[in-house]
């Protein structure tokens, strides 16, 4: 007997991102193309069943009226967009959100649909992420969630959020695996000729995409050593002395500027280049170890552990599997 499939609803609005949208919709029509049993069966809703006018400019038709929808669905998601303010706004959109998140059994945002979901209550007492630029806002407006910036996705409960634009498709495949099991993800990750699935806790933004530092001079300058010398001496004292500040002066603006204190940036800054050199070399990990500052194997373990939640070897097995670039093998030395 075929099982019942599975009820997928995409809220959209005025300005919602395409991306947000086609994301999750072209996953899942991926897993029904490669034998997801059972099936999804996707829609997009709007509030009166009105098109949805996409922030790029395109219009999308809507399938359903918010009003009009009736569960159990499985799943719910609120796309994000530039509009997410308004809608987060909008009381009748709150309300059809709330009562709709009631009769599904997971719910999900996309990028800044988390402001929609915050603002329905649906995130009080969890923690969540959204995309990085809005991190800080969305924390501020909304004391009872805790926001956390660094994921691409996270699972909470039966509450799902989503970092920026793409990352709904590592939340999306997370989704798949969580009902169908990894080989099936692993499946449309290659038909979408995409990651293997990048873990949920890896960093939406390394330290060498950033924006940059506050416009300090002397910070600039310290970021910018500390980038391209990371397996010198880096502690506050040797930094403070290389600036000819004291260490207390150096310290106020690392906290001041960039909210951390220089010890703990640094350690950022190595385990972001150790896993950059994971995914993208077949380096060792004694050689990535000793490249990016730390002082043995065991030392990067523990870093990449309080960052990211797994191990190097982990990581490097979800997302680079040892492949070689830029001509650096086993063997290739600094």
């Amino acid at each position: 007997m075929t099982a019942p499939t599975r009820q997928v609803v995409i809220i959209g609005y005025d300005q919602s991102e395409l991306l947000d949208v086609a994301c999750v919709s072209d996953t899942l029509d991926a897993a029904n193309r490669l034998g997801a049993e059972p099936g999804y069966q996707v829609r997009l809703a709007s509030m009166q069943g009105r098109p949805v006018r996409s922030a790029g400019g395109l219009a999308l038709v809507s399938q359903a009226a918010l009003e009009k929808l009736r569960g159990p669905l499985d799943t719910l998601v609120v796309a994000g967009g530039p509009g997410h303010l308004d809608a987060a706004a909008d009381q009748p959109l709150l309300e059809q959100v709330r009562r709709l998140a009631a009769a599904s059994r997971r719910v999900a945002s996309v990028c800044t649909g988390a402001s929609v979901l915050a603002a329905a209550g649906l995130l009080d007492g969890r923690r969540a992420t959204t995309h990085w630029a809005y991190a800080r806002k969305l924390a501020e407006r909304y004391p009872r969630v805790t926001v956390d910036p660094r994921p691409l996705y996270v699972v909470d409960g039966g509450v799902c959020t989503s970092a920026g634009v793409t990352s709904a498709l590592d939340l999306t495949l997370a989704l798949v695996e969580d009902d169908h099991g990894p080989d099936l993800a692993r499946s449309i990750a290659r038909w979408l000729v995409t990651y293997m699935q990048r873990p949920g806790n890896q960093a939406q933004l390394s330290p060498y995409v950033q924006d940059a530092p506050p416009t300090h001079r002397l910070l600039r300058q310290v970021v910018r050593y500390i980038a391209g010398h990371l397996d010198a001496d880096l502690s506050t004292a040797a930094l403070a002395a290389r600036s000819d500040v004291s260490e207390r002066h150096l310290s106020r603006l690392f906290l001041d500027r960039l909210g951390e204190p220089p010890a703990r940036y640094v350690r950022t800054a190595r385990t972001e280049a150790a896993a950059t050199l994971l995914t993208t070399t077949a380096l060792p990990l004694t050689v990535i170890a000793r490249r990016c500052g730390f002082r043995s194997t065991e030392t990067l373990r523990q870093a990449f552990q309080a960052r990211y939640g797994t191990t190097p070897s982990a990581h490097r097995s979800a997302l680079g599997q040892g492949r070689t670039r830029q001509g650096l093998s086993p063997n290739a030395s600094r």
